[in-house]
């Protein structure tokens, strides 16, 4: 049975972003499970790939959701302005995968056009990705240091392996700071067999679409696939829900 359909506010936007730091922490794996959950939902957004070194097929945003997400070339005059073009024409909320390093253009994008997003209406959502690589924290607060506080921020825990210790963001001073004055909401993304994210990977098939049987990968359709896949997007849907009012206008 699906989920209740969420309703769609009239006027106000969001543009959810991921920190586009530090690579391999898990960025596009945590946004397919989002635009799975936004579709469970039924509420409309667009799906922006903004990942310059992702242009290979495998593992893109454009690979799991060919149709559907548009690629952006950050490092073209007024690219990023592409994100607020479409929340003002089309749906209320934007998801925007920004690729490792592209920090600096996102800064200077932000400075010069947070104000007037602000006006119109437009809120924004960091979502930041900590792994037990003490390098992914310090990528997240890099990218708090330049937005402040003009943004929401949801830092989501991945972990990358079992059992997974977060030492570096649950016990450094500066991470500790970022807590205190920024306040960010933070949830987990729990531990997945490699086995199965790697098949899904090449294949372009969401956990939800394994999950769900939506596919035509053999392998994939495994009991113990199906029944992980079946855990694992039971835990991201209830992680969502929990801190929704970051992910909706």
């Amino acid at each position: 049975m699906s989920a209740q359909a969420i309703p769609i506010h009239e006027t106000k936007r969001r543009l959810v972003l991921t920190q586009g730091g530090k690579g391999g922490t898990g960025k596009t794996t945590l946004l397919t499970a989002l635009v799975d959950w936004y579709d469970e939902h039924e509420y409309p957004y667009t799906l922006m790939d903004l990942d310059t070194e992702a242009s290979k097929s495998r593992g893109s945003l454009i690979h799991y959701f060919p149709g559907k997400a548009a690629k952006i070339d950050i490092n073209q005059p007024e690219g990023l302005d592409n994100l607020l073009n479409v929340l003002q024409d089309g749906p209320p909320v934007v998801v925007a995968d920004m690729g490792a390093g592209a920090g600096q253009v996102a800064y200077k994008w932000f400075d010069d056009m947070y104000e007037g997003a602000r006006e119109l209406g437009v809120t924004f959502t960091a979502i930041g990705l900590v792994t037990p690589d003490p390098a992914s924290v310090d990528s997240v607060i890099k990218w708090a240091n330049a937005l402040q506080d003009r943004t929401d921020y949801l830092i989501v825990k991945n972990a990358v392996n079992n059992p997974s210790s977060f030492d570096a963001w649950d016990r450094a001073e500066l991470a500790e700071q970022f807590r205190r004055t920024l306040r960010p909401q933070v949830i987990e993304m729990e531990y997945h067999m490699p086995s199965v994210e790697f098949t899904a990977r090449n294949h372009g098939v969401t956990i939800g679409r394994v999950a769900a049987r939506q596919h035509n990968v053999p392998e994939l359709n495994q009991f113990t696939h199906v029944i992980r896949a079946q855990a694992y997007r039971r835990h991201m849907y209830a992680e969502f829900d929990r801190v929704k009012d970051l992910l909706l206008p």
